[in-house]
């Protein structure tokens, strides 16, 4: 812009007219002083920077006598969408964020259409943006939970998983992690989590320790509260899972997956359970530190997560609901 006696063009019309300007307004009206005093749009265009298109779309609006025209526009729409739901629905997409806070809009659409409320996915999403537009619905903060990796040692039992190992059926290879958990400063436990690869079937068990011992009193718990047999379990290098528990699926005649180092993906399953268990349990949870009362609360978010959380990954369905659904025999 050029300046003249330390003042922008225009400025002079402002002071007559008494008209106040913001500062885009004023650069607009230089621009149009600019190109009155016989310069064509393409030298105006290029002594200010900008595009003909810009140029043009201002002069079009512009009107010497209401230098209100240069100022800009709002562009929000002049009929804004109404919301199309009641109340009622609206109540219950709340009570069910309240609930379950690390479900999203498509697995509370779920829930709501068994209460036979028929209701789109993108619907859902709409009222819960409301939500938090009117505060009424505040994200519970995410916090990471770290977990614990080990070297792998050499296994009188344990194998690596063979590449013709097939998975067909509920229980041809279940998952197994541990995860530590810190709820409060100064006070760690382990949880271990098991996952069925096919159903999704999760199992959880709390201990003050992961050592090969508690490994093994968490297997006996993974087979009564599996719904299916189990054939293979696989496991990371943790000395827990040695020893006393390598014997243990021995006996039991379980085939035992051992991962090479520095492999948590082949183990993406359970992983990922863990992932979950934290964000949506741990995180939203005010959960006891003694083991027994622990235990009992895993066990209820345990049966939430198997027979009534719907999954992505099953087409919305429970894993309870996927069992049901399909009772594929298993494939020697």
């Amino acid at each position: 812009m050029q300046i003249r006696n330390g003042k922008p063009p225009g400025s002079g019309r402002l002071a007559r007219t008494g008209v106040e300007l913001s500062r885009e307004g004023r650069v607009r009206l230089a621009w149009m002083d600019f190109y009155g005093r016989g310069h064509n749009v393409a030298r105006t265009c290029r002594h200010f920077g900008i595009s003909r298109q810009t140029f043009y779309r201002w002069q079009r609006r512009y009107d010497p006598y209401d230098l209100t025209t240069l100022e800009g526009r709002s562009h929000c729409p002049r009929r804004r969408r109404r919301p199309t739901w009641s109340l009622f629905l609206e109540g219950k997409v709340l009570g069910l964020r309240l609930q379950f806070p690390r479900w999203g809009k498509d697995k509370l659409a779920v829930l709501l259409r068994r209460q036979q409320l028929q209701v789109s996915i993108s619907m859902v999403g709409r009222i819960l943006t409301q939500l938090q537009r009117q505060g009424r619905l505040v994200e519970a903060p995410r916090a990471g939970v770290p977990g614990s990796r080990r070297a792998l040692r050499s296994r009188p039992y344990a194998v690596r998983k063979p590449k013709q190992y097939a998975v067909f059926a509920p229980g041809d290879l279940v998952e197994v992690d541990t995860l530590d958990v810190r709820p409060v400063p100064g006070v760690v436990f382990k949880q271990f989590t098991a996952r069925d690869v096919v159903s999704r079937w999760d199992v959880l068990q709390a201990h003050t320790r992961a050592t090969a011992q508690s490994a093994t009193q968490f297997l006996e718990t993974l087979q009564h509260r599996m719904p299916f047999p189990i054939r293979a379990v696989q496991v990371d290098g943790g000395s827990e899972f040695a020893a006393e528990f390598e014997q243990a699926c021995q006996q039991r005649g379980l085939h035992l997956f051992v991962l090479p180092p520095r492999s948590p993906k082949l183990n993406g399953a359970v992983e990922r359970a863990n992932r979950t268990h934290t964000e949506e349990f741990y995180q939203i949870t005010a959960c006891s530190l003694e083991m027994k009362k622990l235990n009992r609360e895993l066990r209820q978010w345990e049966k939430i997560y198997n027979t009534v959380r719907p999954h992505q990954a099953l087409g919305y369905l429970t894993p309870q609901q996927f069992l049901r659904q399909n009772s594929t025999p298993r494939k020697e």
